[in-house]
């Protein structure tokens, strides 16, 4: 018996997914729930299991864009495929050939063969060591070239052939040319449409600040290690910025809502959404409620979701929904940019390197830890005033930690 294995529903709005992997091969014998192909929708990448053991016949090639319900593969009955017949072994294989290969056609003498005619078998040894029979004397009958004779004949030594004239060189062309073509994938065509929506539909505006950092970083490095024996995670800079982030929406909820119609929806929650560069692409997958937890259960709550987008296994929920964006670009080295709004959400923090610049510090120029703050956010529904009071107040909040444990 025969069971179809078709793509199965993975979201309310996807309607269709690529067929990125086969992780078994057509013929395979595979388990009950064994993984046989990964599916890659606009959101995040599934597996696709076996429904019955059996044998694995291909019906999709890896690339194909697949609809929701669309056959991708069978599983027949009865275990493994039959093996492949073995080759034949060599020798076998000539005898099988003296059998059945026809002679070659030859020049006769009376009813023998004429001097240096090869035997069937001969001629099909000669050809295999590209010898010609020509050169080879022969030892049978009347002169004809034989088996034995065939096997101990040898190809003569090739004699250098003359080098071409050379032809009139064509101009040098510096450097490689070559261009290649790659489909894009879901993810990366959803992301393009988004980004280029959240252009068009938005009145997208960024306000800037700088922070000195000094002030979290020595308390890092002063409880660092008494972190990471208590909670088994590092003290990173993410749960600061979440902390702060969450304890500046109490003063600027506009921050932390959005746009529904013509109406204007006020969270009294926050879903921070978290841009993590994955291997297909960028994610954001969200840490829940983030208002309510600790720096220990943020650093484990980024540090689990980092780790699936890189292995490729966030699901549609982890992905879905979030009030507000921080985007760390920092780690890959840029000082200042301009991050576009994850619609439908109103804004988005964007993080930056941290580089020692000299600045003025109670009247004396002095090195300081400094990183660059960027709030991009729609100017529909958040006003000058809201963006830049939130982002000072984060500034505030990172330059004296103390104000995320006593809330003031």
């Amino acid at each position: 018996m025969s069971l179809e294995i078709k793509v199965p529903p993975v979201g309310e709005s996807i309607t269709e997914v690529v067929l990125s992997r086969w992780v078994k091969n057509d013929g395979d014998a595979v388990e009950m729930d064994e993984v046989i192909a990964e599916l890659e929708s606009d959101k995040a990448t599934f597996e696709l299991t076996a429904e019955q053991a059996g044998t694995l016949k291909i019906v999709a090639s890896e690339g194909d864009t697949l609809a929701i319900g669309a056959v991708v593969c069978s599983i027949e009955d009865g275990g493994a495929a039959a093996p492949k017949a073995a080759p034949e072994a060599p020798a076998e294989a000539a005898a099988q050939a003296d059998k059945q290969a026809p002679a070659p056609v030859a020049e006769r003498a009376g009813d023998s063969y004429a001097t240096g005619t090869p035997s069937p078998a001969a001629g099909k040894i000669l050809a295999e060591k590209g010898v010609d029979a020509a050169a080879v004397k022969g030892s049978g009958v009347d002169g004809r070239i034989t088996k034995e004779d065939a096997l101990k004949a040898e190809k003569p030594a090739a004699v250098p052939a003359k080098a071409p004239e050379k032809a009139a060189s064509a101009p040098a062309v510096a450097g490689s040319r070559n261009e290649r073509r790659e489909k894009m994938s879901p993810l990366r065509k959803t992301v393009a449409k988004r980004l280029v929506a959240v252009k068009n539909e938005t009145a997208m505006l960024t306000t800037f600040n700088e922070v000195n950092m000094k002030p979290i970083m020595d308390l890092r490095g002063k409880y660092k290690d008494q972190f990471k024996e208590k909670y088994g995670v590092g003290l990173g800079f993410m749960s600061f910025f979440t902390k702060a982030v969450c304890e500046a929406m109490k003063d600027f909820p506009a921050v932390n809502a959005r746009i529904d119609g013509d109406a204007v929806i006020f969270n009294d929650f926050v879903d921070i959404s978290i841009a993590v560069s994955a291997p297909k692409g960028l994610v954001v997958p969200i840490i829940r409620n983030a208002e309510s937890l600790s720096l220990a259960q943020i650093e484990k709550s980024v540090i689990e979701l980092a780790t699936k987008a890189r292995d490729s296994k966030l699901t549609i929920e982890e992905m879905t929904g979030g009030t507000f964006t921080i985007t760390n670009g920092g780690v890959f080295g840029s000082m200042m940019s301009t991050p576009i709004i994850n619609a439908p959400q109103s804004a988005i923090l964007g993080m930056h390197n941290i580089i020692e610049r000299p600045i003025a510090e109670k009247g004396e120029v002095v090195v300081r830890p400094m990183m660059y703050l960027a709030l991009s956010y729609d100017h529909r529904i958040i006003d000058g005033r809201e963006s830049v009071g939130f982002l000072v107040r984060v500034k505030q909040l990172l330059e004296d930690p103390a104000r995320l444990l006593l809330g003031i």
